[in-house]
């Protein structure tokens, strides 16, 4: 490789003793004025001496209201957690998973049906999976609905039925049903779980 020439101007020029480059130093104080400053300097010692007497007949009465307004608050607090341990708390319905209610076995099977016959072979490594499963499955690859990776299943279903996706009601229906007995484990996708364990290894 050539050897590149220097710039004439730094050619055999040094910086003298008086020449050197200052240094930075950030430990120093701040010797430039702030506004927080001149507020400062406009307080008069007569200002502050009075202020002090004000303050402290304010924080008094802020002080026996405050306590006035927590026994208050802790006798409808008492109030309020006794009758909220008398209700069971039972989440509101939607309009969709009322009518996933209603859908019956016989119409899964036909949603099913209506899919394979979409395919050009069937399922062959599904075949010991029911049904429900398999529903759940489809709906967890189709990405028309959105991603299936860090949402329910449920949410993500009412995600894509509020933007007007039209998600099959019967995938809702197989979460109903699960739910009511008791399953929670249907809830999050199958790719979701395999790709959170791989996440918790590493």
């Amino acid at each position: 490789m050539p050897v590149t020439r220097k710039a004439a101007g730094a050619r055999g020029v040094r910086p003298g003793p008086g020449k050197a480059q200052s240094t930075l130093s950030f430990s120093g104080r701040v010797t430039k004025n702030t506004f927080r400053e001149a507020k400062k300097n406009n307080i008069t010692p007569a200002a502050i001496a009075k202020l002090p007497q004000v303050q402290a007949a304010d924080e008094d009465e802020d002080v026996k209201g405050e306590e006035e307004e927590e026994e208050e608050g802790d006798s409808q607090l008492s109030q309020y957690t006794d009758i909220a341990a008398e209700q069971p708390v039972v989440p509101e319905r939607t309009e969709a998973e009322v009518r996933a209610e209603s859908v019956s076995n016989a119409q899964m099977a036909s949603y099913w049906r209506e899919v394979e016959l979409q395919r050009k072979a069937p399922r062959v490594h599904q075949q010991d999976v029911e049904m429900c499963e398999k529903v759940l499955r489809y709906f967890d690859v189709s990405s028309q609905y959105g991603p299936c990776i860090g949402i329910s299943r449920r949410k993500r279903w009412l995600r894509a039925h509020r933007l007007g996706l039209k998600p099959p009601i019967e995938v809702l229906a197989v979460l109903v049903k699960e739910e009511a007995r008791g399953c929670k484990a249907q809830e999050t996708a199958k790719i979701d779980g395999i790709l959170n364990s791989i996440a918790v290894e590493t």
